[in-house]
């Protein structure tokens, strides 16, 4: 395998999973031989690591356990600004990809092909490009020309579709509230909003929908 030039590179992996971070560290130390990987399995230890040890790029998974990755995407922006971050995610590009990108994501990588297009991600980005698939770039073009015929649940702001993924698998607004931090009442305020927005009557519509669209968690 050609390496990359001989420049120390310094990159932060947040993924709760220990076997995906550990299968992303052996992709790249491969390659780059003068490397230095540091590895978070949550928001808050991300966010440490990078206070205590600077980052070139940061990749972010969406799904963590203390925070959701669109939130982290936000909050790592605003502190580091010229940080670019790879979004790493199981979820399609239909689902998060314009999301993320919206949010400062400098690219956007399923993990289904991660093993072939990690390191051309990671050097594109670090070049000071940007990663986007085939498919998420027609996504764009159509975003941006107008032309694209928008989804109803499309419309939501970032919490909302959340929110309605969640709802989609069935979580009661209890535990919904629980898993985000928020109180019954705001996931309730979120959840008629939500109906309204997508002119739905109740749950087993949205349930219905998230299902047929593929959006349940």
């Amino acid at each position: 395998m050609q390496h990359c030039e001989q420049t120390m590179h310094n990159v932060l992996i947040i993924d709760d999973h220990t076997v995906v971070r550990r299968g992303l560290r052996a992709i790249i130390e491969e390659a780059w031989k003068l490397v230095a990987i540091q590895e978070a399995g949550t928001a808050q230890e991300g966010l440490a690591l990078l206070r205590a040890n600077a980052a070139e790029i940061v990749v972010l998974d969406l799904n963590l356990p203390d925070q959701n990755g669109l939130d982290l995407l936000k909050r790592l922006h605003q502190e580091w600004p010229e940080l670019p971050v790879l979004i790493l995610s199981m979820h399609n590009e239909d689902q998060y990809g314009l999301r993320a990108i919206q949010a400062g994501a400098a690219g956007y990588l399923n993990k289904a092909s991660a093993s072939e297009n990690l390191l051309l991600a990671i050097t594109k980005i670090m070049n000071g490009g940007r990663y986007i698939s085939p498919q998420l770039a027609d996504k764009l073009l159509e975003h941006v020309a107008g032309s694209a015929t928008e989804q109803p649940h499309e419309m939501l702001s970032t919490r909302e579709f959340q929110i309605l993924r969640m709802i989609g698998a069935g979580k009661p607004v209890s535990a919904i509230a629980s898993d985000l931090c928020l109180s019954v009442k705001t996931i309730s305020t979120y959840r008629t909003r939500i109906l309204e927005k997508m002119q739905m009557k109740n749950n087993a519509e949205l349930m219905h929908y998230a299902v047929t669209h593929g959006l349940a968690e």
